[in-house]
């Protein structure tokens, strides 16, 4: 489990191909405390360390996780936000995240408002029903609140710590960004489902 509150960002230093699967070595001020085994979420996708060698780790994406993330889009040089997993006796800073990316959205419009930034995503047919007003949602791993959401549409606001500290920056209109919808919102249309049929 996580928070949606970045550590760090890491560099992209290689990526290769295997048959259907993407192997990636990231560089990061944290990769030389990392374990082989160890779950870390990368831009909100939980992934496995397969290797490690001094300031770089490697994690490996299966089909599945490429073509349901922005994964497949990365380049050598890119940054990603990184977190390990929460521990039990530490405070939970944003929201419960699973590392489990439900949806992509594309950003179609950036605004600078004298000293913060908002963000606009049109999403997928799940907007509508997951996504709330001043709720949480977690974008490329990182926990956020919803500004405002009109149909498949939504935005948020970034602060300049926010701006600075992740993957927020090199965002550009066009870009797809990972989502991951509030795991309560998601059990509760589950249930309504439920009951109604």
């Amino acid at each position: 489990m996580f928070t949606g509150i970045i550590e760090t960002l890491g560099e992209i230093i290689t990526i290769e191909r295997d048959q259907n699967n993407m192997h990636i070595t990231i560089c990061s001020s944290i990769s030389n405390e990392l374990k082989v085994d160890q779950s870390v979420s990368h831009n909100g996708i939980c992934l496995t360390v397969v290797d490690l060698k001094e300031n770089q780790h490697t994690v490996t994406a299966i089909q599945e996780t490429l073509l349901k993330t922005n994964l497949q889009y990365l380049k050598k040089g890119d940054l990603v936000n990184l977190e390990r997993c929460t521990r039990i006796n530490g405070r939970l800073d944003g929201h419960i995240v699973q590392g489990h990316v439900d949806d992509t959205a594309i950003c179609y419009n950036i605004e600078e408002e004298k000293g913060s930034w908002r963000y606009f995503f049109k999403g997928g047919e799940e907007i509508k029903k997951l996504v709330v007003n001043k709720g949480s949602i977690c974008i490329n791993g990182i926990s956020l609140t919803i500004v405002d959401v009109e149909g498949n549409n939504f935005s948020v606001a970034i602060i300049p710590y926010t701006y600075n500290n992740t993957n927020f920056c090199e965002i550009k209109k066009g870009d797809v960004i990972n989502i991951e919808y509030d795991i309560v919102g998601k059990y509760i249309l589950k249930n309504i489902k439920d009951i109604s049929i």
